[in-house]
């Protein structure tokens, strides 16, 4: 065992045994026990976020021939955040504040640099915006620079680091690429050709291809020379907000300087092609596929060679192009057998060394060193340490038909020892985005705990989410509160018939846009839940297309221009339609109980939407329980909030729909 789990004072060890009770609220919801880790380029050290002895995060060091670690950064009034190795000698950072939510946040997060050994540390950004300017302050860059996710060449004491500038309301206007000597603190600006919002680098580390957004469109650029004078070129302009042709997203580079993209190409369905710089086209056949997603994820590399490619299917996978990557990956999944085991290389493979992150749908993620010399798996971390495994739920991906015959995927978790046809207390539970993905194989915080409590949750990738083609994905443009919702109600009724759920104990609950269906299900479908739970959920469509003197959104200006029109509705040609599917205009037709919580700090659904239907529906509902976290936003991020609210949840669950509801019946 590596020494690194002595420096969190056990917190890493063996999941503990569960009590007969259930698990507590806290060990789903508290701290995360473990952040995650790095290898250096080389493959010789690991970095890693551990808790010190008062709680707050640190940067430790694992010389993994030795097993030798040490803390080699840490702030008193701060957590380490981010961080990501500069080379095999320095690592970049900055930080962050677990203690405090996002209204109460006053620092921005910061640059450091320090060596592996815990030498030459050095402040490179500020974490306040300075008025008064002092020499030592002038040598930093401003607050608003962030580290760039996608790694340089990792062989200098240099890194590139994105400058933002923003929009009135907080979103991200353009984007400026420094190259940034972590050492002298000096910084060479990247000419950029336009208002950048994402930036992609090369096989040798170096800026190449810039994204810009003007007028609701997308350009891509390529820079084709060496040298940062050299200028930008288009290669293609698309819809930024719908499908079209030309759009792609740029993935990576090969060594010989090849572009991967994501694209559908006359598909419904996204994969991995090549695109022809020269003569700016896709290659019509596909490199990559997924029979029935949308390709989600990147390219692995070892030294300058395409070993391999990460997705999303039905959980993240691999799939090896390497003979010797796919040898070490069956030689894993033989010592970890039923999980999902994602290796991760180093950049220079000069040791024997990997990563390996595990998973299932009841083991949440858990961290390993393989020695692919010895075969050995070293633990070292667990996020969730003190719940047991063999206690939580399991799930499955479940297939269901629409009122139209639009197949719809879901995921089902059934309470541990559960059978599906236990007509059980069913908790339907809707993802935000309302673009995005929530029928994923693996473990969930959310799910776990309502199933630990005993409720079947299903949770449906209703039309319009993401990572099922064009097809699923436009049938729900401009279906807010209609197609949408009748997705959603069709799972349910799916579930009944399957005798998975109890007509009778069904509630619905969600974030954001699950919030907001919460809402709408609960009103249009009041047959079939006997109650709702939602949480930061919008319930005015029209508050989301403008601001107002008593609070701003952090909506893109852009998108609320040109892609909200598309995707949700016209709010001036389709006022009438908009207002027939917007909660706080039928607040009256909803009678359930219902749960409702908003952060205080909320840009993304401001705080006016709760109280807005909280008063719209007081006159005729007095089942209506609200709470308020102040110094949160569009989430909870502080644990004590976390845990307060699924408190609440757990107590409202069972007046309505657990064990509570049943004692009253009787």
């Amino acid at each position: 065992m590596f020494v690194l789990l002595s420096l969190v004072a056990g917190l890493l060890g063996s999941a503990h045994a569960a009590p007969a009770a259930p698990p507590p609220v806290a060990d789903f919801f508290g701290p995360s026990a473990f952040g995650g880790a790095q290898l250096s380029p080389n493959g010789q050290y690991v970095a890693a976020k551990v808790p010190g002895p008062g709680g707050r995060d640190r940067l430790a060091v694992v010389e993994l021939a030795t097993s030798k670690a040490q803390v080699v950064a840490e702030f008193s009034d701060a957590d380490v955040g981010d961080f990501q190795w500069v080379n095999d000698g320095r690592l970049l950072f900055d930080s962050t504040d677990n203690d405090v939510g996002v209204g109460d946040i006053n620092a921005a997060p910061g640059l450091f640099a320090v060596d592996r050994d815990g030498r030459n540390f050095r402040q490179l950004a500020q974490r306040r915006s300075n008025f008064i300017t002092t020499p030592a302050a002038a040598r930093l860059l401003p607050w608003h620079t962030y580290m760039l996710s996608q790694r340089g060449a990792q062989d200098s004491d240099a890194v590139y680091v994105r400058s933002l500038s923003f929009e009135p309301g907080g979103s991200v206007r353009s984007t400026q690429l420094l190259r940034l000597d972590t050492r002298t603190g000096r910084s060479t600006g990247v000419p950029q050709p336009g208002n950048v919002q994402r930036w992609v680098l090369d096989a040798r580390g170096e800026p190449r291809l810039a994204t810009t957004l003007e007028d609701g469109k997308s350009t891509i650029w390529l820079r084709e020379g060496e040298k940062m004078s050299e200028k930008w070129r288009a290669i293609t302009t698309f819809d930024a907000w719908v499908a079209s042709a030309g759009g792609f997203s740029p993935l990576d580079f090969d060594a010989d300087g090849r572009l991967y993209v994501a694209a559908r190409h006359d598909s419904d369905k996204t994969a991995i092609h090549t695109f022809d710089l020269a003569a700016g086209k896709v290659d019509p056949v596909p490199r990559f596929a997924i029979q029935r997603y949308d390709f989600s994820g990147r390219l692995i590399r070892s030294g300058d060679k395409l070993v391999g490619v990460r997705y999303l299917g039905d959980t993240h996978a691999t799939e090896w192009i390497d003979a010797d990557m796919k040898a070490l990956q069956e030689k894993v999944d033989a010592q970890l057998p039923g999980l999902v085991n994602l290796i991760s290389l180093p950049r220079r493979p000069e040791a024997p060394f990997v990563l390996v992150t595990t998973y299932s749908d009841m083991q949440p993620r858990t961290y390993f060193v393989y020695n692919r010399d010895t075969g050995k798996l070293d633990l070292l971390g667990q996020s969730q340490p003190k719940l047991d495994a063999t206690k939580m739920g399991r799930q499955q991906l479940v297939t269901y038909a629409a009122r139209d015959g639009l197949p719809i995927q879901a995921l089902l978790t059934l309470p541990n020892g559960a059978k599906s046809t236990d007509r059980l207390p069913m908790v339907v539970l809707v993802h935000g985005g309302p673009w995005s993905r929530a029928a994923i194989w693996e473990w969930s915080a959310d799910t776990q705990f309502l199933a630990s409590r005993g409720y079947a949750v299903l949770e449906p990738d209703f039309r319009g989410s993401t990572g099922y083609g064009t097809k699923h994905l436009t049938a729900g443009f401009r279906q807010w509160g209609r197609a949408m919702q009748d997705d959603v109600a069709d799972g349910t009724r799916w579930a009944i018939e399957q005798g998975v759920a109890d007509p009778k104990r069904i509630c619905i609950a969600g974030a954001s846009y699950g919030g907001y269906a919460t809402l709408m299900g609960l009103i249009k479908d009041p047959d079939l839940y006997r109650c709702g739970i939602n949480w930061v959920g919008v319930t005015d469509i029209k508050l989301m297309y403008g601001g107002s003197w008593f609070h701003t959104s952090d909506l893109p200006a852009q998108y609320i221009r040109y892609g909200m029109p598309k995707l949700i509705g016209d709010l001036e040609t389709e006022a009438d339609q908009l207002m027939a599917v917007s909660p706080v205009e039928q607040a009256g037709r909803l009678h359930q109980p219902l749960l409702m919580a908003y952060g205080g700090a909320d840009r993304r659904v401001p705080r006016a939407h709760g109280t807005r239907f909280r008063d719209a529906v007081a006159a005729t509902n007095k089942h209506v329980e609200w709470v308020e976290y102040p110094e949160e936003g569009h989430g909870w991020r502080l644990p004590k909030n976390r845990i307060d609210f699924w408190t609440r949840v757990e107590k409202f669950l069972d007046r309505n729909i657990g064990a509570g509801v049943q004692k009253a019946d009787n």
